[in-house]
C-alpha cells in the first residue's frame, strides 16, 4: 500500500537544517526516530519511490499518520536529541540491539550495611556496582576466590548472614580467613565497607597500589624476624598476582578502551564488545539485531554507539573505570558521521574521546579477535534460528510460494565453483534437508573442463558440467535399482564426485563412511540451487534437460543484491529482505561457498606440497619419510642409484628399483633442491 498522501509534507516547508524528526501512528504514538543532517533532503527520501523502499520502510511510512520535525543547531545536538527520543519513546520500527545471552557479572552490593560480593544476572540494581560482564560464571568464581584471601567481604546470603549473628558463630569461610566475619562483630561495619571498596578498587585497575602496599608490608615483618607473617604476605602478593593473570594483558598498563566489532549479513548483524581497562580485558559482551532498513556498517555502528553509550546501561557496564565512556572507542567499522559521534561521545565524557579504527599494531590485533568472536556469534544466532521448527516451515512454504513449486522444497541442492584464475577449478555440493544441513552428504567434485562442459574454465561451463554429472549419476542409480532410490538408500560416491571423507582438514567435521558405498546420487532433490545469476542457473537447467529431467526446480542466487533468479524469466525473483525464505536460501549458499573453497585450498596446497614420490605406489608415508631423511631431498634422491637405494632400512631391492626408474625421468630429479613439486594427479575425487 502507498504512503499516505496527506503524510507528505509540502517540501518547501521542510527546513534544510539539520534536526530530528518522528513518525507517528492515528493514535499519536511515535514509532519512528531519525536525523538528519539535512531534514528536507531526508524527510523527501521517503516519499519519493515507495516501491524502492526497503520493505520495513515501507510498512513503517504505511503505518505513519503525521511527521514532524524538530530543528538543532548542530549535527551533536541532532545526536543528542534523536538518542533521547529513542530512549524515551522505543519506536517500534528503530534497529534495537538486544543481548545475544545473559551474561553472568561480578557484583558488590554497595548499598547494603554490609556489602556483599557474588554472582548476578539479569537487570542492574541502584547502588550495586558491577563488574564484567565476563563470559562464564566460574571465571568470577575462580577471580574472587583469590581475592578474598586479600579481601575477605562477605559473600554469604542474607538467610546465612542472619543464622550466623544468631547464632554468633561465623561460617566456614570466617574460619579460614576468607570473610572478615562481620556477623559475628569481627569487624566492624565502617572497616568491612573499606574492605568492599579496596576490593573494588583492584578490579577497576587499581592494581599497583595493593601490591606494593603488601610487598612492602613483607619487607617490613621480614626485618623484624615475622617470618610467618611474612610467609602469609607473600602468599596474599601471589594470590592478587594470580587473579591479574586471569585477565589477560593486550594492551599497555594505562590503556582503557572499548573495543567494537560488527559482523553483518543481508538480514542480521552482531556486536561484540571487549572491554580494556588498565591494559586488561576486564569483560565482554555480545549483542544482535535484525536489520530493518538497508543501513550499512556505518549506520549500525552509530546507532550501536549512541544506545551503549547514551542509556544508564551502558554506564553501568563501564562503572568499574569510573565514567561511561573511555578514554578511547576502538571500532571495526567508522559510524555515520564520525566528527558527529565524538562529539557527542566527548559531551558525554567530558573528555576528547578518541574515536577510531585501529590500522596496526597490537591494538589492530585485538580488534582482528573481537571481529572473529563478532563472526561467530552471528553465525552461532543462525545456528540457533534455523533450528526453530515453525521457522524452518515458514522459510519452505515462501519458497514454495515465490518460486511456484508444486510442493516445499523439502530437499534442497547447491552448487558452487570456486577456482584461482582458471586454476584448481573445483565444485561443492551441499544438501539441506527440511532446512537443516545434510552434511554426510555433501559432496566435491574437480571440474574436469572437457566433454559437456567444453575447455573455458569459468563458472558457467562449469556449473553445467558438474550439475549434469550429478544426475546423470542420479539416472544411472535408479536404473540399476529399476526405480527412483529412496532417501534411505546410504553410500559415498568417489568415482563423480567425492564424499567429504578422506583428508581431515577436508572432512572439516563431517561424519563420513571411511568406506564409500554405492546409492548417495541416487535420491533427487525438490529444488537445485546455484550460487550465480540467471546465466548459472540457465546452465544447470539446461543440464537437466539434455538428461531428461523435468520435476527438479532450478533457482539461482546472486550476492550482489540478493536476487533470486528463475532460468526463463528475465527478471529476478525479489524476496523481502525479513523473509525465512530468502534467509533459507542464503545459509544454503552461504555453505556451498564454504565448502568449495576448503576444498579449492586444500587441492591447491597439495599442488604446492606435493613430491614425485607421492605418484609411486606401494611406497607408503613411512618409507617415503625414511628416504627423504636418508638422502635430504628428492633431488638427491633421484641422482641415486638403485643399490644406493637398497641400503636405506625398509627399502628392498625390488622396490628401490621400482623407485630408481620412476625417478629417473621425473620432473622431480630436475627441480631446485627443496622446492616444491606440483602434484600431477587430479587429487579430486573425481577419479
Amino acid at each position: 500500500m502507498p504512503a499516505t498522501p496527506h503524510l507528505r509534507p509540502v517540501p518547501g516547508s521542510i527546513p534544510t537544517s539539520p534536526g530530528v524528526y518522528r513518525f507517528r501512528d492515528g493514535s499519536g504514538r511515535v514509532i519512528y526516530v531519525g536525523k538528519a543532517k539535512n531534514l528536507r533532503s531526508r524527510l523527501s527520501s521517503y516519499f519519493r519511490d515507495f516501491a524502492g523502499l526497503h520493505p520495513r520502510t515501507q510498512q513503517m511510512v504505511s503505518t505513519a499518520a503525521d511527521v514532524d520535525w524538530t530543528i538543532v543547531g548542530t549535527e551533536v545536538e541532532a545526536l543528542q536529541l534523536e538518542y533521547s527520543w529513542i530512549k524515551e519513546y522505543d519506536p517500534r520500527f528503530n534497529v534495537k540491539y538486544r543481548d545475544d545471552k545473559s551474561y553472568p557479572y561480578l557484583a558488590v552490593t554497595l548499598n547494603e550495611e554490609f556489602p556483599r560480593v557474588q554472582v548476578m544476572r539479569g537487570a542492574k540494581r541502584k547502588g550495586v556496582r558491577y563488574f564484567g560482564p565476563y563470559s562464564h560464571a566460574w571465571a568470577i568464581r575462580e577471580t574472587v576466590d583469590l581475592l578474598l584471601r586479600v579481601f575477605p567481604v562477605r559473600t554469604c546470603s542474607a538467610g546465612v548472614f542472619r543464622g550466623a549473628r544468631t547464632s554468633g558463630r561465623p561460617c566456614l569461610l570466617g574460619y579460614i580467613g576468607k570473610c572478615a566475619a562481620p556477623c559475628t562483630g569481627k569487624i566492624s561495619p565502617e572497616d568491612h565497607r573499606a574492605l568492599a571498596d579496596d576490593f573494588c578498587s583492584f578490579l577497576a585497575g587499581d592494581t599497583g597500589r595493593f601490591i606494593r602496599r603488601l610487598e612492602g608490608d613483607m619487607k617490613d615483618a621480614a626485618l623484624e624476624m615475622e617470618y610467618e607473617r611474612a610467609a602469609r604476605l607473600r602468599d596474599d602478593i601471589e594470590a592478587l598476582r594470580a587473579a591479574l593473570e586471569k585477565q589477560a594483558v593486550v594492551l599497555p598498563d594505562s590503556t582503557d578502551c572499548d573495543v567494537i566489532a560488527l559482523a553483518d549479513d543481508q538480514l542480521e548483524a552482531a556486536v561484540q564488545i571487549f572491554y580494556v581497562r588498565g591494559g586488561r580485558i576486564r569483560g565482554q559482551r555480545g549483542y544482535v539485531v535484525d536489520k530493518v532498513d538497508d543501513a550499512g556498517p556505518a549506520e549500525l555502528m552509530a546507532t550501536f554507539l549512541g544506545q551503549l553509550y547514551g542509556s544508564t546501561e551502558g554506564a553501568e557496564e563501564n562503572e568499574g573505570t569510573g565514567t561511561a565512556v573511555p578514554r578511547e572507542v576502538l571500532v571495526s567499522h567508522e559510524p555515520a558521521a564520525p566528527e558527529a559521534v565524538a562529539g557527542w561521545l566527548a559531551g558525554y565524557r567530558g573528555a576528547n574521546v578518541d574515536l577510531r579504527v585501529p590500522q596496526r599494531g597490537d591494538k589492530r590485533a585485538l580488534m582482528e579477535t573481537v571481529e572473529k568472536n563478532a563472526a561467530e556469534a552471528l553465525a552461532r544466532h543462525k545456528t540457533h534460528r534455523a533450528g526453530d521448527l515453525s521457522t524452518r516451515s515458514r522459510a519452505l512454504n515462501e519458497l514454495q510460494e515465490a518460486l511456484d513449486l508444486a510442493e516445499a522444497p523439502l530437499r534442497i541442492e547447491c552448487f558452487d565453483i570456486s577456482n584461482l584464475q582458471g586454476e584448481h577449478v573445483v565444485a561443492s555440493m551441499v544438501v539441506f534437508e527440511d532446512g537443516l544441513a545434510r552434511k554426510s552428504e555433501y559432496r566435491r567434485f574437480s571440474v574436469r573442463g572437457s566433454g559437456e562442459g567444453g575447455a573455458e574454465q569459468h563458472d558457467v561451463a562449469a556449473m553445467y558440467e558438474v550439475v549434469k554429472r550429478r544426475f546423470r549419476r542420479y539416472l544411472e542409480e535408479s536404473a540399476r535399482s529399476g526405480e527412483v532410490a529412496r532417501m534411505g538408500e546410504t553410500g559415498a560416491d568417489t568415482a563423480d564426485g567425492e564424499a567429504a571423507g578422506g583428508d581431515p582438514a577436508a572432512r572439516d567435521g563431517h561424519v563420513i563412511d571411511d568406506e564409500p558405498k554405492p546409492g548417495k546420487f541416487a535420491y533427487p532433490p525438490n529444488l537445485v540451487v546455484v550460487d550465480g545469476a540467471r546465466p548459472q542457473a540457465q546452465a544447470a537447467r539446461r543440464a537437466l534437460d539434455e538428461l531428461g529431467i523435468d520435476d527438479v526446480a532450478v533457482c539461482g542466487l546472486a550476492k550482489r543484491l540478493e536476487e533470486v533468479w528463475l532460468p526463463d524469466d528475465e527478471d529476478p525473483v525479489i524476496l523481502p529482505r525479513t523473509s525465512e525464505g530468502l534467509y533459507l536460501l542464503q545459509r544454503v549458499r552461504d555453505e556451498a561457498h564454504r565448502f568449495a573453497i576448503a576444498y579449492h585450498r586444500q587441492k591447491r596446497a597439495k599442488a604446492l606440497t606435493g613430491s614425485a614420490l607421492d605418484e609411486l605406489p606401494g611406497l607408503g608415508p613411512a618409507r617415503r619419510t625414511a628416504l627423504i631423511k636418508a638422502f635430504g631431498s628428492v633431488k638427491r634422491l633421484a641422482g641415486a642409484t638403485a643399490e644406493e637405494i637398497a641400503a636405506v632400512p625398509g627399502i628392498g631391492p625390488k622396490l628401490a628399483e621400482a623407485v630408481h626408474a620412476h625417478l629417473s625421468g621425473s620432473p622431480a630429479a630436475r627441480e631446485a633442491d627443496g622446492a616444491p613439486v606440483p602434484n600431477s594427479t587430479d587429487g579430486g575425487g573425481d577419479t
